[in-house]
């Protein structure tokens, strides 16, 4: 396996756990936010990638089945505005974004060298290999990770950091419980 193949393919794999790692720093209470008019909020982002993984999940299997094939390109920004993300689960969003990326993840990881050869042709990219389109797919979720740091960067300027809650005293922590009966 070529070297940066093999480096694109493990990039790709992490994407979730890289999105975990972008979310794992942001307050729910500003996933809702959004920085401008024209930009997305958090919650948007979750979905917008749950919608391309699950497309990402279809396209990589088009490509080892199908090459040559042409493929459609969905518009993120019409999905976005017509789809009801605001109604929509992150925590399933999430949990599809990890579920299919890493079924997509193990497929890669199996494929010959002739298969990474494999076209197809996109609307927006033109003739495109499979190692070309892993590679575009391995960097989506940092991109958006970026997003987020941005809208969290945004947010926080007008918010206030929480201060964390106050430890107990250690006395506290050693004093016997009073139960109901006792």
């Amino acid at each position: 396996m070529h070297h940066t193949r093999h480096q694109h393919i493990e990039l790709f794999g992490r994407g979730p756990a890289l999105l975990a790692d972008a979310l794992h720093g942001c307050p729910k209470k500003m996933w809702l936010y959004r920085p401008a008019p024209d930009r997305w909020s958090i919650h948007e982002i979750i979905l917008h990638l749950a919608d391309s993984e699950a497309n990402c999940y279809v396209r990589s299997r088009q490509f080892i089945v199908e090459p040559g094939s042409d493929s459609i390109e969905h518009s993120a920004s019409d999905w976005a505005s017509s789809l009801g993300y605001f109604h929509q689960s992150t925590r399933d969003a999430i949990a599809l974004i990890t579920r299919l990326r890493r079924m997509t993840h193990h497929l890669l990881r199996c494929l010959p060298d002739s298969v990474w050869h494999h076209t197809m042709n996109l609307p927006k990219d033109g003739l495109v290999t499979l190692e070309q389109w892993v590679e575009k797919q391995a960097s989506h979720i940092p991109h958006h990770n970026e997003q987020i740091g941005e809208n969290l960067a945004e947010w926080s300027k007008t918010h206030k950091p929480r201060k964390p809650a106050s430890r107990l005293p250690r006395r506290a922590l050693e004093e016997p419980v009073l139960t109901a009966l006792g």
